[in-house]
């Protein structure tokens, strides 16, 4: 992999890890477009970058990290649920990940998803009621389910936890921000996991390889605060139609692509 490769995919994970319309996906697709194979450091790469895009939440809010301990709790419960499905299923996850065919079906779908769900859970107004900005124990373990759905590659962890926060009534704004929350815990538990499977496999990090990586991650944080703050704004005002057409868009073009004989399929 080129530095030029490393960053044009730390861009696409600064832009799309909080915005529901799937950074893995993405990130697939600008590997095949870009024509890196999927060796087994291509492959942690991608993980591990999510870490410098985390980080961002964490300079972006760091205030809100300052809580009582019960914000910490709220998030352990949340994050549990993906922690079982995916040491469960890791061997079949690890398998979608190499395919453009799986993440243009889920974009599609899930874009089809996010262009109602507006109008499926319209915001409370005041006089209805004072609407939900911190879950519950249960309303957080509630969501850390609906994350579980973001194993699959192209379903957007962001959105899975966006949608769940939703139906617990939560705002945007509250159901966004959980989900930055919680991409914490789980994405540095997921790049532990990649680390210690390629060293476990045999993998050696070179240090050009450090190199990459440390690169990688610096450009996913800068892009990352960035789009946090755009999204927030965005999302607050106008809701996921956007992001569900987008996705539809996106989605329909990859699987015509491959319906027409292009190969994406990473090699």
């Amino acid at each position: 992999m080129t530095y030029w490769q490393a960053l044009i995919l730390a861009i696409v994970e600064g832009i799309t890890e909080f915005l529901p319309v799937s950074s893995t996906g993405h990130m697939i697709i600008a590997s095949a477009l870009l024509g890196i194979p999927a060796t087994a450091f291509t492959k942690l790469y991608l993980v591990v970058i999510q870490l410098g895009a985390i980080l961002s939440v964490l300079a972006v809010y760091w205030r809100r990290f300052l809580q009582n301990f019960d914000f910490y709790l709220k998030l352990l419960v949340a994050f549990l649920p993906v922690v079982v499905v995916g040491l469960t299923l890791k061997k079949y996850i690890d398998i979608l990940l190499e395919s453009v065919l799986v993440v243009g079906v889920m974009l599609l779908l899930g874009g089809l998803v996010l262009m109602f769900v507006d109008r499926w859970f319209p915001q409370e107004q005041p006089e209805e009621g004072h609407p939900v900005t911190t879950p519950s124990f249960r309303q957080a373990f509630v969501i850390g389910v609906f994350q579980c759905l973001a194993v699959v590659p192209g379903v957007s962890r962001s959105a899975a936890t966006i949608i769940g926060g939703l139906t617990q009534r939560l705002t945007r704004k509250a159901a966004a921000e959980f989900a930055f929350f919680l991409a914490m815990p789980t994405m540095a538990a997921a790049a532990a996991k990649d680390l210690l499977d390629f060293y476990q496999d045999g993998g050696r990090l070179t240090g050009a390889d450090v190199k990459l990586i440390l690169f990688g991650n610096v450009v996913a944080f800068v892009v990352a605060l960035l789009a946090i703050r755009l999204f927030i704004g965005f999302v607050t005002r106008f809701g996921f139609r956007a992001f569900g057409i987008y996705r539809v868009i996106v989605g329909g073009i990859l699987l015509v692509m491959i319906g027409l004989g292009i190969n994406l399929q990473l090699l």
